[in-house]
């Protein structure tokens, strides 16, 4: 681990205009690095860098065959470069170093499958009779401009920059300032692979300076953001300012409808996942239960073993795939979700299992599960972030769903059942942009995804995302008469 990072702006290695920043094992509470820290002028270079870029048409009018072989080669150096990667990825953000890699592997795959839709962007051709040929073309929006959360810094960067870059845009990236290390090794893969100098610009800066720089600027053409939803509406306003698009994802409280015939010993592993991977600071988190009241005290059960079963310890103490969490990424996050907690248990919930910090060095919070939990509730309402499952019975198929769509957000659901029937008609009535059927995050880089409602707009993942970076042109050429 080097003790200072710096900012990569215009293919060089750059100090910050506004010093330097402190970065903290979440597992000790200790700094680890420091990492430089742009203002405004900083983000402003970095925009006009990709500006250049972008018109210039070094990426622009490349084959895309090639410009999707260079982004491939960006995964596969991410691989290469696995394990050096891992460890700083767990000391910054905390969580498990096999969870780490797990990331990365992730990250990779971003590049492979968006490197190779590079050259299916295809426009058509539109018959406007006799008199005229016409068709459509898509082009890059130019600069796009990517703010990362801190919770998958490099799996969240390559979602948006694999993507980008395939479809010939060039990209200023803001590290979260929580976790900005690893996203380093995304300049060193644009330099490895032969990106030109400002295709790839990554800083770190806070968000209510180099964030809002790069939101409002007037030379960026794209936004991509994910985050609370005071940020993106922030962010959205500014955006709007200079008529700018962004793609939103803004976090939700994503909620499994468990019916009475479901397999309640195979969804032990969704709820594994579903809340208790990266310590439950994911945003499509299953952080609601909704089970069938005949099934409500078994589940209830199940989840506290699995809950209890948990180990706590720093993520370098866990190299393997097994039953263990890291810490938080910080302890105000942990506190928050505590804190939380015991304002559900002042609001009529149960602790089941965990709730408290753990009485150590680090932001480490107990595998938490509740019931008792009614959907007027805060904690049933309000994003927790953390390790926290609130498990809410239900009568009828009619009150379970409506008990799903009963916050401001949608991001995911989902529906456990042997009834193909009854799976359908929740997929069709749950709101939310993607619904997991029998498994918590079934899908993958191929499957779109975003939000409904305050989880955000847009799409990524899929073919979906493409589209976000692109704009189309339509060219009507009118026919002289022939011979």
């Amino acid at each position: 681990m080097k003790s200072y990072w710096q900012n990569f702006i215009d293919g060089a290695w750059v100090d910050g205009g506004a010093g330097r920043i402190a970065v903290q094992d979440p597992a000790t509470s200790e700094q680890i690095a420091e990492h430089a820290l742009a203002d405004a002028g900083d983000v402003d270079k970095a925009v006009q860098a990709a500006r250049r870029v972008h018109r210039s048409g070094a990426l622009r009018d490349l084959r895309p065959v090639e410009r999707g072989r260079m982004v491939q080669a960006m995964g596969r150096y991410l691989l290469e470069n696995l394990d050096e990667i891992a460890p700083v990825l767990t000391a910054e953000q905390g969580k498990p170093l096999w969870e780490s890699r797990i990331e990365i592997e992730g990250a990779a795959r971003y590049f492979e499958y968006y490197g190779n839709q590079a050259e299916t962007v295809e426009g058509r051709s539109i018959p406007l009779g006799a008199g005229y040929f016409d068709f459509t073309t898509y082009e890059p929006m130019g600069v796009s401009a990517q703010i990362i959360p801190w919770n998958y810094p490099v799996e969240m960067t390559a979602r948006s920059l694999s993507a980008a870059l395939a479809t010939g845009n060039a990209c200023v990236i803001k590290s979260p300032e929580l976790t900005p290390l690893t996203n380093a090794w995304f300049a060193k893969a644009a330099e490895h692979v032969g990106l030109p100098n400002g295709a790839v610009n990554v800083l770190c800066g806070l968000g209510r300076d180099a964030g809002a720089a790069l939101a409002g600027h007037p030379d960026v053409n794209q936004i991509v953001f994910t985050g609370s939803v005071q940020t993106g509406i922030a962010i959205a306003t500014a955006a709007a300012a200079n008529v700018v698009p962004c793609v939103l994802e803004l976090g939700g409280k994503s909620a499994a409808i468990v019916h009475e015939d479901a397999d309640l010993e195979a969804f032990e592993t969704d709820i594994r996942w579903g809340i208790f991977f990266n310590a439950g600071q994911v945003c499509s988190a299953m952080s609601r239960v909704i089970v069938h009241e005949s099934r409500h005290d078994e589940l209830v059960e199940r989840a506290a073993k699995i809950a209890s079963g948990l180990i706590v310890r720093p993520g370098e103490e866990s190299p393997e795939f097994g039953a263990n969490m890291g810490a938080m990424v910080s302890e105000g996050q942990r506190d928050r979700a505590v804190h939380m907690v015991s304002r559900a248990q002042e609001q009529g919930a149960r602790v089941v299992t965990g709730g408290r910090a753990l009485n150590r060095a680090g932001a480490f919070m107990e595998p938490t599960v509740l019931s008792g939990v009614t959907g007027d509730m805060e904690i049933a309402q309000q994003e927790v972030f953390g390790p926290v499952l609130s498990v809410l019975p239900f009568a009828s198929e009619a009150e379970a769903v409506e008990i799903a769509n009963g916050t401001d957000y949608g991001l995911v659901g989902g529906v456990f059942t042997r009834d193909t029937d009854r799976a359908m008609r929740a997929a069709r009535d749950v709101r939310a942009g993607q619904v997991f059927v029998n498994e918590w995050y079934a899908g993958g880089v191929e499957t779109p995804f975003g939000g409904y409602g305050k989880s955000g707009y847009g799409r990524e993942k899929g073919r979906e995302a493409l589209w976000n970076y692109v704009q189309t042109k339509n060219v009507a050429i009118k026919l002289g008469g022939g011979a």
